[in-house]
């Protein structure tokens, strides 16, 4: 099935602005008819899944595809395990697995990488709201997901990554970090299991 319709969504305190999601966006630019979408997501989990929701709510069942970096590979598998979306393929980037108990210690007055100047409260009640949002422990589809996991991520283990997607298309990197700076060498592997028909040159 081709890709006709692309959401990626962005990790914490992070935004469309991030290396990845122009990387994303300026790819997505050189499909004729293909639907993108890159929000800026609030901090509130619930508030983030419900723009996502809302932003894809017209989309196929089958033809679409959800990448997630980070927290945003949390919410990626969040939406893409409800009925609505089980036919969609998944991309995730150094995923969030438990962002409830690692954000947890993240509580306080925070400030947007690509903006010091926009600054954010993070409350105990958004991580309420991760606990609440976290998808069912196995996957509907392993089949569906591509995992790129780096070993060098300094802010989230790779064996819990590589654990929870275990059984799913990907690559795990044995340097690498948590941004993946070098995720333009990796973004084929990642665009052929979403079914993209153009794939960037190395």
């Amino acid at each position: 099935m081709a890709l006709t319709h692309l959401l990626y969504l962005h990790g914490f305190r992070s935004s469309p602005a991030s290396a990845k999601a122009r990387r994303m966006a300026a790819w997505a630019a050189t499909q004729p008819g293909l639907v993108f979408a890159c929000p800026q997501l609030p901090p509130s989990p619930r508030e983030a899944m419900a723009l996502a929701q809302a932003l894809v709510a017209g989309w196929p069942a089958e033809g679409a595809a959800v990448v997630g970096s980070s927290l945003g590979g949390f919410y990626a598998t969040a939406l893409a395990e409800r009925p609505a979306q089980r036919g969609w393929r998944v991309g995730v980037l150094n995923p969030a697995v438990d962002p409830a108990r690692d954000l947890a210690r993240h509580i306080g007055e925070l400030a947007a990488w690509h903006d010091p100047a926009l600054r954010f409260s993070f409350t105990a009640e958004h991580v309420a709201e991760l606990a609440a949002l976290a998808p069912p422990a196995r996957l509907s589809n392993p089949a569906r997901y591509y995992a790129l996991i780096a070993k060098g991520d300094e802010l989230l283990d790779w064996r819990e990554m590589l654990a929870r997607y275990a059984a799913c298309d990907g690559e795990l990197l044995d340097g690498g970090d948590h941004g993946l700076t070098d995720f333009d060498a990796h973004l084929p592997g990642l665009l052929r299991h979403l079914g993209a028909a153009t794939i960037p040159p190395l």
